[in-house]
């Protein structure tokens, strides 16, 4: 790979993958290259969702899986010196942007949670991970989101708590779905929302305490979308800088 070409994302924007394809004849590399990526994600949110994708074929990868994993190397090559930026201030205000990509994963039709937490501005956390169960609604592949998004707001607090930093402000949960959002401040439960039942009684409880206050966002400043699905080049460099992170090594 030194001499390979880097690229300005972990993946192309128009990627579609299935099961098919040339089996590879020996996966441990495959797999060694995709557990030291997984290593790299705690602190480089730029390849979480790329490398959430490749951890889903561990067992019996491609050559076309494992391009997919020398593209996230190109791209990796072109921005060593990608870090995230942490702010000093005083603010703790703590906060987190939900996201979900319904039906996106084009070989089983389950969705894409993605999220990322903030606390008095600065990225602590963030995730790209497939939901367990296929959702039958884009509002439904949100919520979930949202119960994913809470319970780590819920714990970040708590770990502050621990550390002797309180906050008595209510967290901020920014959604980018309406029919979501609804379903957390309505009391009334739907026949179409039973199966979700625990999820929704988790979320509509934290916010009728006013532990966490949900407020809309637009699709395009939905800062978890990087972490749900692939994305252009500028979109992609654009919501990167939103988080804080940045590359040190690029010309001022």
């Amino acid at each position: 790979m030194s001499d390979a070409k880097p690229a300005l994302t972990p993946l192309d924007s128009k990627l579609k993958l299935d099961l098919g394809g040339t089996p590879l004849s020996d996966i441990s590399l495959y797999q060694r290259l995709v557990g030291k990526l997984i290593y790299l994600t705690i602190t480089r949110p730029d390849i979480s969702h790329s490398v959430s994708i490749a951890s889903q074929f561990m067992h019996s990868p491609t050559i076309e899986h494992l391009n997919l994993v020398k593209r996230i190397l190109r791209y990796l090559k072109g921005s060593v010196g990608r870090g995230i930026l942490m702010a000093k201030n005083d603010n703790t205000q703590i906060m987190g942007y939900c996201d979900a990509d319904w039906a996106g994963n084009a070989i089983d039709r389950k969705s894409t949670t993605g999220y990322c937490t903030f606390v008095g501005g600065n990225l602590v956390t963030w995730k790209s991970k497939k939901q367990t169960v296929i959702a039958r609604s884009s509002a439904e592949a949100e919520y979930r989101a949202m119960a994913s998004t809470a319970c780590e707001l819920i714990w970040l607090k708590g770990l502050l708590c621990d550390l002797g930093v309180f906050t008595a402000q209510p967290m901020t949960l920014f959604c980018d779905n309406q029919a979501a959002m609804h379903i957390a401040s309505n009391p009334v439960f739907h026949e179409r929302t039973k199966h979700i039942e625990v999820d929704c009684h988790y979320v509509r409880e934290q916010v009728q305490s006013q532990v966490i206050q949900t407020h809309y966002v637009k699709s395009f400043d939905q800062l978890a979308d990087i972490f749900t699905k692939p994305l252009a080049s500028h979109q992609f460099q654009r919501l990167l800088s939103k988080l804080g992170s940045i590359n040190l090594l690029d010309p001022a």
